[in-house]
C-alpha cells in the first residue's frame, strides 16, 4: 500500500530544464531533464507537468505502489510532457492518477487533447497499455478551486498559445509554480505579482540572463521566457520569502549556472538555483534545503 508522502509541505525537483533535455557531463549537477516539480501537501501528492523528470519520478515511486496523485499541466509544449508516455505509473493497474489542465482552443475536452493529441501521436506505448485510474479534469484559468483542504489559485502566463501558473496554499503557507512565462517590458505583470503575492516559495522561469535575453545578434524577446534579474524584481514587490530559479536553458551547463547563482544571491539572498533532487520544506523555513539523490 501507498506510504504518506507527507504531512506538511514539502517541493522536490525532478527536472528543472526548459525545451529539450540536457544529458551530459556538464549538467550531472543541476540535471538535464525538463520540468517536472512533486509537491507532498497535507498527505497528498501534487505533481506539476510532465517533462522528462517525470519518468525519474515514477521509477521511485513503484515501491510505494498502488498510488494516488495528482497532475497538474501548465501547458502542453514537449518539455512539459514527453515524460508522461514513460511514467511507470500509469501502466499499473490499481494506480489513480487525476490530470489537471486547461483545455485547448482547438479541442473539445482536455481529455480528448491528452489523450488523442498529446500522446496517441507521439508515444511509443500503446494506448490500451496505460491501466492506471485515468481521471481528467479542465481548469478554467483564473477560477480558483480546492482539493480536500490545499486551495489552488491559477493565472494565465504570457507565453505562446499560452500556459497556466498555479499557487498552492495550505495551513497558512504557499508555493506559486510559475514557469514559461515572459515579463512585460514596461511594467510589472499583474498576474503573476499577484499570485505571488507573500508566497513561501517562488518557483519561478528565469531561463536567460539579461545580456542573453537583449543580445542584438540574437534576441530573445517573444520566446515566452524570463531572466534571473526579472525574477528577483517580482520577488522583492510581491514579498516572496524564497525565490528558487528554474527552466534552464539546456545550453547552460553546471559552472555557467554557478555563476547566475553566485548573482542571484547577491541580489536577492534567500534564494536558490534549482536543480533535481532538490527538496525545500516549505512549513520549516529555517530547514536548509537539501539535494536528494533518486533510488
Amino acid at each position: 500500500m501507498e506510504t504518506n508522502p507527507s504531512s506538511d509541505f514539502v517541493v522536490r525537483f525532478w527536472g528543472v530544464r526548459g525545451s529539450v533535455p540536457a544529458p551530459g557531463m556538464d549538467t550531472i549537477r543541476y540535471g538535464g531533464n525538463t520540468s517536472c516539480v512533486e509537491m507532498r501537501v497535507d498527505g497528498k501528492r501534487l505533481i506539476f507537468d510532465g517533462g522528462t523528470g517525470l519518468q525519474v519520478l515514477g521509477r521511485t515511486l513503484q515501491p510505494q505502489m498502488p498510488i494516488t496523485a495528482y497532475m497538474f499541466f501548465t501547458h502542453y509544449h514537449w518539455d512539459h510532457i514527453q515524460g508522461f508516455p514513460f511514467f511507470t505509473p500509469a501502466f499499473i493497474r490499481g494506480n489513480n492518477l487525476y490530470i489537471h489542465g486547461a483545455v485547448p482552443p482547438d479541442s473539445e475536452s482536455m481529455q480528448q487533447h491528452f489523450l488523442e493529441r498529446v500522446l496517441h501521436p507521439n508515444s511509443p506505448v500503446p494506448l490500451a497499455g496505460m491501466q492506471a485510474n485515468l481521471k481528467f479534469s479542465e481548469i478554467i484559468c483564473g477560477e480558483p478551486f480546492t482539493l480536500d483542504g490545499i486551495s489552488i489559485e491559477t493565472g494565465r502566463l504570457n507565453h505562446p498559445n499560452s500556459a497556466m501558473g498555479y499557487r498552492v496554499t495550505c495551513q497558512g503557507h504557499s508555493v506559486f509554480y510559475c514557469t514559461d512565462t515572459e515579463h512585460l517590458p514596461d511594467r510589472f505583470d499583474e498576474t503573476v505579482l499577484h499570485l505571488a503575492r507573500d508566497a513561501d516559495l517562488f518557483i519561478y522561469d528565469a531561463m536567460y540572463t539579461d545580456e542573453e535575453y537583449h543580445n542584438p545578434k540574437s534576441p530573445k524577446v517573444g520566446w515566452g521566457h524570463s531572466t534571473w534579474q526579472e525574477a528577483v524584481k517580482v520577488a522583492k514587490e510581491a514579498g516572496v520569502k524564497k525565490l528558487v530559479i528554474f527552466h534552464h536553458d539546456p545550453i547552460h551547463n553546471d559552472d555557467f549556472l554557478d555563476g547566475i547563482e553566485q548573482q542571484v544571491k547577491q541580489a536577492f539572498p534567500n534564494s536558490i538555483l534549482a536543480r533535481e533532487g532538490l527538496e525545500v520544506d516549505v512549513c520549516h523555513p529555517t530547514v536548509p534545503a537539501t539535494v536528494q539523490t533518486p533510488v
